[in-house]
Order: C-alpha cells, then sequence, then structure tokens
C-alpha cells in the first residue's frame, strides 16, 4: 500500500504536462478534423483528362504537405487537335484492297503528342472535410514540355497510266510539296494509313505548360482518391506547329505555337 502511495506522489507533478501534450499538437501537421496526429504522407494518383481539343493520360507522385495542401510531381502523355480538324469516311471498297477505307481528317498533316512533365500544389480553400466529407480547393502545375509531331499518312488513289482511271494502285503517302496537289485532292483520298505509320520519323517541339482548375476531392482522407478536376491548361511552343496543311484549299486553317484549352479531370488514386 505505501508503495502505491508513493508512485501516485511521483506521477503527479507531471500529470499537467501530460495533458498539454494530449491537447497541444502543430496544426501545420497533415491531421483532419478530430484527430491528433499524421494520417497520410503520401499520394499517388492516374489522371483522365479530357480537353477542348485533345486528350491526355497521366500520374501524380504527391506529398501532403499539410491538411490543406498537397505539392506533387506530375508526368502527363496526351495529342493536341487542331480546332479546324473534321473526321470523315467514304466507307468504301474498291477491287485493288481487301478491306474497307479508314476514317480520315481531310488537311492534316501531322499528329500532334505532347509529353509533358511539371510540378504543381492543391490547395484546400479551408482544412480537408472529415472522412466522407467534400473537400474543396484549386489545383496548379507548371512545368516544361515535349512535342512530338508524327507525320499523318493518307491512302492514296494513283493512276498507273496517265489518264487512265481504269487502272490505278492505293498508295500511302505523307503531305509534301510534290504531291499537295494530289493530297489535297478528296476525290483521290481512299482513306487513312492508320496511327502506326510514321512512328520512325517523328519530329520534335520543344515548349512549356501551365493549368490552373478548381479541384473537388471526395472523402479527402480515405485511402483511396476520388476526384475530379475542371480547368484551363495552356501550352506554348516556341516554334509554330504544322498540324494542318496551310493552303486555301483547306481554308481558316493557321498554325499556331500556342494552345488554350478548358478541360475536365478524373483523379484516381491511393494514398499512405
Amino acid at each position: 500500500m505505501a508503495r502505491k502511495y508513493i508512485l501516485l506522489l511521483l506521477i503527479l507533478p507531471f500529470l499537467p504536462f501530460v495533458t498539454n501534450a494530449q491537447e497541444i499538437y502543430d496544426t501545420q501537421q497533415n491531421i483532419y478534423d478530430e484527430s491528433k496526429g499524421i494520417v497520410y504522407n503520401r499520394e499517388f494518383t492516374v489522371d483522365l483528362k479530357l480537353h477542348t481539343n485533345g486528350y491526355s493520360l497521366g500520374v501524380n507522385i504527391a506529398q501532403l504537405k499539410t491538411f490543406y495542401r498537397t505539392r506533387f510531381v506530375n508526368i502527363e502523355l496526351g495529342e493536341i487537335k487542331h480546332p479546324k480538324e473534321f473526321r470523315q469516311s467514304f466507307d468504301f471498297q474498291t477491287p485493288a484492297a481487301s478491306r474497307v477505307s479508314r476514317a480520315f481528317v481531310f488537311g492534316k498533316q501531322n499528329n500532334f503528342l505532347v509529353l509533358r512533365a511539371g510540378l504543381g500544389e492543391k490547395r484546400y480553400f479551408s482544412e480537408k472535410a472529415k472522412r466522407k466529407g467534400l473537400a474543396v480547393g484549386i489545383s496548379y502545375e507548371g512545368g516544361p514540355s515535349l512535342g512530338l509531331l508524327k507525320p499523318y499518312y493518307l491512302e492514296l488513289v494513283r493512276s498507273v497510266e496517265q489518264g487512265n482511271f481504269d487502272n490505278f494502285i492505293i498508295r500511302s503517302e505523307k503531305y509534301s510539296e510534290s504531291n499537295a496537289n494530289l493530297f489535297l485532292d478528296i476525290s483521290r483520298i481512299y482513306g487513312s494509313s492508320g496511327f502506326s505509320r510514321g512512328l520512325g520519323e517523328v519530329g520534335i517541339r520543344p515548349g512549356l505548360h501551365g493549368k490552373f482548375a478548381v479541384h473537388f476531392d471526395w472523402g479527402a482522407f480515405d485511402e483511396f482518391v476520388k476526384a475530379i478536376e475542371a480547368g484551363v491548361m495552356v501550352d506554348a511552343f516556341f516554334q509554330k506547329v504544322p498540324i494542318m496543311v496551310e493552303s486555301p484549299q483547306v481554308p481558316n486553317t493557321e498554325n499556331s505555337p500556342l494552345f488554350i484549352n478548358l478541360y475536365v479531370n478524373l483523379q484516381l488514386g491511393k494514398r499512405w
């Protein structure tokens, strides 16, 4: 019994410090409403993005700095299309070919793929919502871009003999000054040659990009990430990007080094 009283006397002076340690915590830590301590430190998400003139797929590797700020590295690959692109198809078959013609874009010169890498942050307007709640904030990111120009091939109908339209061949060709009249003659187009054609002839256009979006996160403290973003993205390259042929036969198709697009992004992933 005496030992119990002695132990109690030794503990009593330290009780105020124990109580304070339980009540006081660093508000800069990644904590949620009724928790005392870090819930998650890392986040990995996949982006599925649709924008005004194309699409992209990407990944984000993030560090949760505080309960209202997440810093991330983004890598994504996507395609930018010219606003004047119009996909069409004749859907016919000739004795010279054993398949139906593919859909094509008249006047298209190159496919334009963009590889983006950037640093960004997500910031919430207030403390993250409680578990299963909705957190609303903003997301912004920027960095270098690498544009990849892949020649666009068409299957063109060529006469074997000059003036003899009954004897012809179908040949896969990309645009050049020497075949401009044939490439831009819609009556001579059988269809596109498919995306794989021209992969060995890719050209490079370096540039920069930036994004800004409103971010909606369902269950900001869930293990699994479920978020949607809606915003604007800008891609700027150091040279004009020749996606379409600039010709009177293809009106209103001026190429540009600058692309501004609205986008919607579905973000799925995991925290730990």
